[in-house]
């Protein structure tokens, strides 16, 4: 079975036992997170398409870790007028392993 939820903004294709890269939400690693935003839950018999979500449906997860990206630099010049601007970016993400998908009752 997987699901596909709805996180930061963004939507991910998770099923059991998967590993994703979220935008970070807040908790240490170890702590338990729920995804109650599912839009959509299949597998090889039956898909039921949220509209716009699926009631009912939840997605469990376990944090793993807590981290940091590599930087980005942004760099913005305008030529001839020694105008130049710098600046680095390190965006914070979650790592969360699904542990459960459960579909509505």
């Amino acid at each position: 079975m997987y699901a596909i939820v709805k996180t930061g903004g963004k939507q991910y294709r998770v099923s059991k036992d998967d590993t994703i890269q979220i935008e970070k939400i807040e908790g240490d690693a170890g702590a338990k997170v729920t995804f109650d935003e599912v839009l959509f839950l299949g597998d090889d018999k039956k898909q039921t398409m949220g509209e716009p979500l699926v009631k009912g449906a939840s997605v469990t997860g376990e944090i793993i870790n807590q981290y940091r990206e590599d930087k980005i630099i942004v760099f913005k010049k305008k030529r001839r007028q020694n105008y130049r601007r710098k600046a680095g970016h390190k965006q914070h993400k979650t790592l969360v392993k699904i542990t459960a998908i459960k579909a509505a009752a």
